[in-house]
């Protein structure tokens, strides 16, 4: 398309467009933002402009959509499991308290522990397949189908005659295998997958012209626009993870039959949003035996040092050993700033530890407190509920003020964040079940039956997990991102959730004190190991923070983004300001 027929295009499309904070890029100002739209921040640039997100490529909203359906159909699972494995199955519904299997709170504690496990433990060959020979998109299509057959077998399995004889546990057993393989491989993918959707690497000024005319200089960074990015990818995981809602009520009312049934018919729109987006999605293929050159590197390091894998540094020491090198200088920095990234996952176990508490012990806390006629399990959507609000608040009004302010919040400050809201919740949870056995009928020895304690008391547990998640969880997403070589984005994404199967293997360990009267110890425990990971994680690793952005331009070619714009597109231009 010809320059010019580009540029009428784009002021046409422009011409008396609002943005986000209300100003309109008229046609006399868009000439300058498009040649401003490169030119790299000076030194005093950053200390006079504020920071500021690009616009979100419309491709990413698809990879959303997908998350959104993927984690409906997971959440709307994980929600009666529970239950269903825990209670027996009642003579007519609606029931008290839904039930199939009746295996008990330990067993049932520790198969969903299992199951969170081992769908946090596949994403790693997921990640190794998507990297190493298929690539992101047909890796999620093919474990869709996988993740798909698995949704089948789970629901023919929980319907009564299939309960009466016996037939739904082996079919549990076997269904949250092939589910799990499912997820994972899905999990590790579509995250690097909705974040490669925007492509610039580096820092640049804009000027924003606002409806009074004044006119603002900014830099939009790579770095608020991916924690804008990954703050909206989990919004919509939060979304989608509310079919809890309504699973956990047809449970109660119809069945756990219909409550797996819906997952399953929600399942379908996502894998059509793969198939019917494949087109629209910025990919990047395979690169091939990543993983050999990465072993090779790491072991020159161990006798030259990291630095001493470097093409250019080797040539000095030993060049017949240099010439057997396919790698350059910029990989070998980019695998060192992603085993630092590597060193910071190390800390998240114990959060997971944390978190997960929500989906078993909080859920059958709860089932012995009254409820009234509202399910037990049906409570932990408070916590993607929150979400809902605080990450728009938090991306539309708190982070954009603190970079106005000069503290943009870089990653390893808000992980800390995350750590202290999470071992506040677990304290809270330890002090709310103290509650629970020092009140009548049953104190001490509730399981089963119903102290008289309002279930509302246990709200603002799920609501500090909540805000722990804003802080911690989604700024792990965005950092395993970052931090990892074009080659490797999903498998250093993989090892940032390998941390959640290493907190499930820690629930393991717990299960034998997740009875009566013993949880207000548990929770208490894992609140100082939490209290005590927060302060030492920032000591150790906050120094981080200074360095963020230049890590984050490590193996980007300037002068090759800056001759080929990555947000030009020459059937649609966005200009889009959010602060």
């Amino acid at each position: 398309m010809a320059e010019g027929s580009i540029k009428e295009n784009i002021e046409h499309d422009l011409k008396e467009k609002p943005n986000a904070e209300g100003s309109i890029i008229s046609h006399t100002s868009v000439q300058p933002q498009v040649e401003d739209d490169h030119i790299k921040p000076t030194e005093e640039d950053w200390k006079v402009c504020r920071e500021v997100a690009d616009a979100i490529p419309r491709s990413a909203y698809l990879v959303i959509l997908l998350e959104l359906c993927e984690r409906f159909t997971y959440y709307g699972l994980t929600g009666p499991f529970q239950n269903y494995i825990q209670h027996p199955h009642p003579p007519s519904y609606p029931a008290e308290t839904p039930g199939a299997l009746n295996k008990g709170q330990q067993v049932a504690t520790a198969l969903t522990t299992f199951f969170q496990f081992w769908c946090y433990i596949t994403p790693i060959p997921g990640a190794m397949i998507a990297d190493q020979y298929w690539g992101k998109y047909k890796t999620i299509l093919v474990f869709a189908g996988i993740y798909f057959v698995g949704l089948i077998a789970l629901t023919l399995t929980s319907i009564p005659a299939a309960i009466q004889n016996g037939a739904a546990f082996p079919g549990f057993i076997v269904s949250i295998i092939i589910i799990g393989v499912g997820t994972g491989g899905i999990k590790s993918n579509v995250s690097p997958l909705v974040a490669e959707q925007y492509q610039s690497k580096t820092p640049f000024i804009r000027v924003i012209t606002r409806r009074n005319g004044s006119t603002e200089r900014v830099i939009v960074t790579p770095q608020a626009t991916y924690q804008k990015l990954f703050n909206m990818f989990y919004w919509g995981i939060n979304v989608g993870s509310l079919s809890a809602i309504a699973t956990t009520s047809l449970e109660k009312y119809v069945g756990f039959w219909s409550a797996y049934m819906l997952p399953l018919l929600m399942f379908i729109p996502g894998i059509l949003v793969v198939l019917l987006g494949k087109n629209y999605y910025v990919q990047h293929p395979p690169r091939g035996s990543i993983f050999v050159e990465v072993a090779r590197i790491l072991k020159i390091a161990v006798k030259y040092g990291l630095e001493g894998a470097k093409p250019s540094v080797m040539r000095d020491v030993n060049p017949k050993l240099a010439e057997k090198f396919t790698w350059n200088d910029v990989f070998v920095d980019e695998l060192r700033r992603t085993l630092r990234a590597c060193a910071v996952f190390c800390w998240f176990p114990i959060y997971w530890l944390c978190y997960s508490q929500m989906t078993n012990n909080l859920v059958s806390m709860t089932a012995t407190m009254q409820t009234g006629k509202v399910p037990n399990d049906i409570m932990q959507n408070i916590n993607p509920l929150t979400l809902i609000i605080v990450i728009p608040l938090m991306d539309r009004v708190l982070y954009p003020f603190l970079r106005r302010c000069g503290i943009p919040m870089r990653p390893m400050l808000r992980i800390t964040m995350g750590f202290i809201f999470a071992a506040l919740a677990m304290a809270y949870c330890a002090a709310i079940q103290a509650v629970v056995y020092n009140s009548p009928p049953y104190y001490n020895f509730p399981t089963g039956n119903k102290n008289y304690v309002s279930a509302g008391l246990i709200v603002p547990a799920y609501i500090l997990v909540g805000v722990s998640e804003v802080f911690a969880s989604i700024t792990g997403l965005e950092y395993a991102y970052k931090k990892a070589p074009i080659s490797m984005k999903s498998l250093v994404m993989a090892l940032f959730l390998f941390t959640n199967c290493v907190g499930s293997i820690l629930g393991f360990a717990l299960v034998s004190v997740a009875v009566d009267p013993k949880l207000t110890y548990m929770y208490a425990g894992i609140a100082c190991a939490m209290g005590v990971c927060a302060p030492l994680f920032y000591i150790i690793h906050g120094k981080n923070d200074k360095t963020d952005v230049e890590d984050d331009a490590i193996g980007v070619d300037q002068a090759e983004e800056k001759q080929n714009p990555p947000n030009y597109n020459e059937k649609e231009y966005e200009y889009e300001h959010k602060a």
